[in-house]
């Protein structure tokens, strides 16, 4: 298990009504975890609003890569050399599969697509790619209730596009699989985590400073456009906010947190719930009317995680799945 850098937390004397008024530790672990899957529901929420923002994705890149490393950088230079011992296979994994390529393939997919796509579909086929992944370097493949997750989740993914198949709308299927790239790369990226024994700030780190490099080179040579210099101070403001602080810092230091607290298990299970949490916030946020289809396949899709990621019985095989959220952290691996 991977665990923070963090002392305990100091108990006081449980005294009066300002005791009474404490939270329990088990009751902090819950608000951390709902701030999480706000943030998790705020990314998706970012990916289909950006298409309407002054903001090109390059620009919410370098924000989302580089607020953190300003942040953390002192942090960040104390690890240096733990980061550095990285192996670079592994690093690599890491890099490609939350860094550029999945931040700009969800982005760009959410463009195409819709919120409820995108916070669906990214989260919620993780466990299906990295069941291929472990089933292709040896392990055995999911069995009982994960792979009943694992056939829900499909399901609840057929659902959601079935519509556009018959007529056929290709912007939206386009959106779809490069959605779905957006889930295999973010299966490289939890598999990676797992080769790692970095501290939930170190694998911040290890992910944002090199992503935040290409991410900068790819805008200074000119390969990628950016509209940074004028773009609306409300928007900068918004992805920074959202991606750089939110998605970027606090949803991993946050999860962690709550995985301390509540555990493994109970946190990817209350985790799974964004899928539904973006659903109900795109109405308001984004004027997005839930079709038929999405409120068939969201469902599905999160009952199908939260089956794939259910801890196996005494006496049973340990499960080859690790937690399947969105997390900027490593998890403990789910027996």
């Amino acid at each position: 298990m991977v665990t923070t850098n963090a002392g305990p937390a100091t108990t006081l004397p449980d005294t009066g009504a300002a005791g009474r008024g404490r939270l329990s530790p088990q009751a902090r672990g819950m608000v951390a975890l709902l701030v999480t899957v706000a943030i998790w529901a705020a990314f998706a929420l970012s990916a289909r609003a950006l298409s309407a923002s002054s903001l090109l994705p390059a620009d919410a890149a370098l924000l989302r890569f580089g607020v953190p490393v300003l942040v953390l950088a002192p942090a960040l230079w104390r690890r240096r050399r733990r980061i550095m011992a990285v192996r670079p296979a592994t690093a690599a994994k890491i890099v490609c599969g939350a860094g550029v390529p999945f931040f700009l393939a969800a982005m760009y997919g959410g463009s195409l697509t819709s919120a409820a796509f995108v916070g669906s579909i990214v989260p919620g086929m993780v466990p299906l790619f990295v069941s291929a992944l472990m089933v292709a370097g040896g392990r055995g493949a999911p069995r009982g209730t994960q792979a009943a997750g694992l056939a829900l989740i499909a399901a609840g993914v057929v659902a959601l596009v079935w519509r556009y198949v018959v007529p056929l709308n290709t912007h939206v299927l386009a959106g779809a699989g490069i959605l779905l790239v957006a889930s295999g790369l973010w299966a490289l990226y939890t598999v990676g985590l797992k080769e790692v024994d970095l501290d939930p700030v170190g694998s911040i780190g290890l992910l944002c400073l090199p992503s935040f490099a290409i991410i900068a080179l790819l805008v200074l040579t000119g390969v990628l456009p950016t509209g940074l210099a004028s773009a609306a101070g409300s928007d900068i403001a918004l992805f920074l906010v959202v991606q750089g602080l939110g998605v970027g810092l606090c949803a991993g230091l946050l999860y962690a947190f709550a995985i301390r607290r509540l555990g493994a298990e109970r946190s990817s299970v209350f985790g799974s719930l964004s899928p539904v949490a973006v659903v109900l916030l795109a109405v308001p946020l984004l004027d997005e009317s839930p079709t038929l289809t999405v409120l068939i396949g969201v469902p599905l899709i999160t009952a199908g995680v939260v089956l794939a990621n259910r801890r196996s019985r005494p006496g049973s095989a340990p499960s080859p799945l690790p937690s399947s959220l969105p997390t900027s952290t490593p998890t403990p691996r789910v027996p």
